[in-house]
């Protein structure tokens, strides 16, 4: 018998001050079983970096990346089925992104683990030339730290100023600031 889905809610209080995007957003997230807090933390904090604003009539979803090899962590798609933004969590290979690179308008990439210099290096070359790819780094202490933050129902408060980023859950709050490897701020 295949092991199930576990499911989280959160809800994520956004103050994003830089792109001026404000709200709450209720998320519920089916963790695969081989699925880690730290990546999970980490597909919601890409989430919530991501999130359209507010005048943007297309909502951001969480797509099933670990249960389909052909979807991202999460997308936003047009009215007419076009992606719009295509976000991945952890290290794809160039392949994938560069197929993804052709088919979306944005892609975004979120690697968390301490090895991430090694895969970035192997492949950036053949990559920086892709107008509409950026590549952050989450540092491994501060998604490690993240990580720390998951339980089966959290209330997650996020703010964003300065490029500054800080995360919290009401009783602990954690700063992470991602090193850009690649391409544009978000907008």
């Amino acid at each position: 018998m295949a092991i199930k889905a576990t499911i989280y809610k959160a809800k994520i209080q956004l103050s994003d001050i830089d792109r001026n995007v404000y709200g709450d957003y209720p998320v519920t997230i089916a963790r695969h079983p081989s699925e880690t807090d730290e990546r999970m933390l980490i597909r919601l904090l890409a989430f919530a970096l991501n999130v359209p604003a507010n005048n943007d009539p297309v909502a951001l979803e969480f797509a099933k990346d670990m249960w389909e090899p052909d979807e991202p962590s999460h997308w936003q798609k047009d009215y007419t089925g076009q992606i719009a933004h295509w976000i991945e969590v952890g290290q794809p290979d160039e392949k994938r992104l560069l197929r993804v690179a052709g088919r979306a308008a944005r892609v975004s990439v979120y690697s968390f683990s301490a090895n991430t210099p090694i895969w970035w290096k192997g492949i950036e070359s053949r990559l920086t030339r892709v107008r509409n790819l950026s590549v952050w780094q989450i540092p491994a202490e501060r998604s490690r730290a993240l990580a720390g933050l998951a339980q089966r129902t959290m209330n997650l408060q996020v703010t964003v100023q300065d490029g500054a980023i800080w995360v919290g859950d009401g009783r602990r709050s954690i700063e992470v600031a991602p090193l850009r490897l690649c391409g544009q701020s978000a907008s």
